[in-house]
């Protein structure tokens, strides 16, 4: 905690250090207000105009719109330390570069392409997401983050060759703990040990010196965008991928990140509901690139992936397609925002769906209730006991329109429900780290697991059947805010993509 208010008074100050300079200047030409208010007001008409041509997403890019129209001055002061050019920083320009290197890597072999090319889906993972399609894969869901974490450490035992890990979230417990004892273990055998974690992630969980810590452990590390004063629009980009790659031959990911409440160790918001996958066969090598991609982008030490790629001496027999995939907020596509409405939009039957928080632009709100209206049973289960309340009231916004148009919402009543989870007739389903949020789906950088017709979704399904069980639905009379919560939610809306 004391590195948490440490670094939040460094980034405040720094903020607010730029913030005061400004109005010096504002106030201290005074006697030129007019002249100063035309430019403010014309620099703010070309930065909208600029937003409007180059906008990949209105519902995010209409907040800043409304800011720069109504205060002029303000408005051009926040956007130019929050929401500037997102490749202007070093680091991001680095990501960028490492991300053209890494579709080298990823090749998507012309057999099981032609056995997909009538499916949409699939040819978009391929050709536009740039992650390979593959078949040889078992893959297992664990429908708790305490079943997930015993599979993790029975796997980071039998590691041979190395182990990567990134995750937004590391924190000192129980949890991490157990994991470190392991990979002190396995760097002392000469493995080759990285971990990547998040800075804004980890900043009320570990102190400053623990990369060094580690570091000094022989546990290679990489703190991914660390806080400072200058860090501007950057400081929205976080790693919030979850990926453990062992030797190339399994992953797991999901909701999960390595922290006590996860696995319901002193967890504060009652039962904490989460997920883990795990993928055995040609999948993994999606995820072994996307965490090199990441960590070279960083910390320069690879020259060839290839040679932490395995080479599985016999095929898996599994027929389902999977697709590990990415999502950045640096490249053209809305990966997993895309994905989400591909599934949607060409659902038959039903659609249900976990998230944590549920912050919805227009598209993804007209293809539920399309979805709907047309007969296809659409399920929401979003959390029964908050972890950010303003956040939960701006979700609950969006229920009253759902409900209405006949999609079915429920709360889970033992707490707080973490697992990011799409799943579709039965043969459909996509499992990772997105949140049906504007930061997850815009700003932040991601991973999932794209499944069709694999063995694992009847697990999948049994999951959130028996979460709704344990589940309050909610009705039109509930969702109807008062007055008074209507014109609060009103107001969040016009900001939800800022929050």
């Amino acid at each position: 905690m004391h590195r948490a208010i440490k670094k939040g008074l460094i980034v405040g100050l720094g903020f607010l250090l730029q913030i005061l300079i400004t109005l010096y200047v504002y106030l201290y030409l005074g006697e030129h207000i007019q002249i100063i208010n035309i430019l403010y007001g014309v620099l703010g008409i070309i930065l909208v105009l600029g937003l409007i041509k180059n906008s990949k997403h209105y519902s995010y890019t209409l907040p800043w719109i409304i800011i720069l129209l109504s205060f002029p001055l303000v408005g051009t002061l926040m956007y130019f330390i929050i929401g500037r050019n997102k490749t202007s920083s070093k680091l991001l320009k680095s990501i960028v570069e490492s991300e053209k290197k890494r579709k080298k890597y990823l090749i998507q072999d012309d057999r099981i392409r032609k056995e997909f090319q009538e499916n949409s889906r699939l040819r978009y993972l391929s050709d536009f997401s740039g992650y390979p399609v593959t078949k040889s894969n078992r893959t297992s869901y664990y429908p708790s983050g305490e079943e997930a974490f015993q599979s993790m450490l029975a796997e980071l035992e039998k590691a041979e060759k190395f182990i990567f890990l990134e995750y937004f979230i590391v924190g000192f417990g129980t949890m991490w703990n157990s994991v470190l004892q392991i990979l002190e273990k396995k760097v002392k055998q000469g493995l080759d040990v990285r971990i990547m974690y998040d800075d804004f992630g980890c900043i009320a969980k570990l102190r400053d010196s623990y990369a060094k810590e580690l570091e000094e452990k022989g546990i290679q590390c990489v703190v991914f965008n660390q806080l400072n004063p200058n860090s501007g629009v950057i400081m929205n980009h976080r790693d919030h991928r979850k990926i453990l790659v062992i030797d190339g031959r399994i992953a797991f990911s999901g909701g999960m990140n390595i922290a006590d409440e996860y696995i319901n160790v002193n967890s504060p918001y009652g039962h904490w509901k989460d997920n883990g996958i795990k993928v055995e066969g040609e999948a993994v090598w999606n995820y072994t690139v996307m965490f090199l991609t990441m960590w070279n982008a960083i910390k320069k030490t690879d020259k060839d992936f290839t040679i932490f790629k395995h080479h599985f001496k016999e095929k898996i027999k599994e027929n389902g397609y999977i697709a590990p995939y990415g999502d950045t907020p640096l490249d053209s596509e809305i990966t997993g925002e895309d994905i989400y409405l591909n599934i949607i939009n060409q659902a038959h039957h039903y659609v249900y769906i976990f998230t944590p928080y549920l912050i919805i632009d227009t598209d993804i709100i007209n293809a539920l209730n399309l979805a709907a209206k047309r007969g296809v049973d659409v399920r929401i289960i979003i959390p029964g006991i908050p972890d950010k309340k303003m956040v939960y009231i701006l979700s609950e916004s969006y229920i009253e329109s759902l409900v209405n148009a006949g999609v079915k919402v429920y709360k889970y009543t033992p707490g707080f429900l973490h697992a990011k989870v799409f799943i579709s007739d039965d043969h459909i389903a996509t499992v990772g780290t997105i949140n049906l949020d504007y930061r997850s789906l815009y700003l932040h950088f991601e991973c999932g697991l794209y499944l069709e017709d694999a063995q694992c979704i009847k697990d999948i399904k049994k999951d959130v059947e028996e979460t709704i069980k344990k589940s309050h639905q909610v009705t039109k009379k509930e969702a109807t805010p008062g007055f008074l919560k209507n014109i609060c939610q009103a107001i969040l809306r016009i900001f939800a993509p800022l929050m």
